[in-house]
């Protein structure tokens, strides 16, 4: 099962020198999970090579499959809920290894001696 990378409006708030613009995101919820029209997702930004020293930074090399232009990174600890009304549209998708190895380091921002193991 692979998962949408989608873009958001420049509507989400900013606040201080927050750049006002589209931004891709991989959603990291389930459709199946909660009854708001919410979606969990996870910022994506350029991939710098000081963010291997931060393992929450997960380097996301760019493919067909999810149409990134350049090599990226998901800021794993930006975890963020917006309503369905935000997303543009469909950028790309990841593949489910990518997916799970997001799920794994969110639940370690919140625990670190948590484990996911159903992959």
């Amino acid at each position: 099962m692979n998962r949408e990378i989608s873009g958001w409006s420049a509507s989400i708030p900013q606040k201080g020198s927050e750049i006002s613009k589209l931004r891709p995101v991989i959603i990291a919820s389930h459709n199946a999970i909660g009854r708001l029209p919410l979606k969990t997702v996870v910022p994506i930004t350029d991939w710098e090579k000081s963010y291997g020293e931060y393992p929450w930074m997960q380097k996301i090399d760019h493919k067909p499959a999810n149409e990134l232009s350049k090599i990226s990174a998901a800021d794993r600890f930006q975890v963020k809920n917006f309503s369905d009304e935000r997303f543009i549209k469909k950028i790309g998708e990841i593949d489910t290894k990518t997916l799970f190895d997001i799920h794994t380091t969110i639940a370690k921002t919140l625990n670190p001696t948590y484990s996911l193991s159903t992959f």
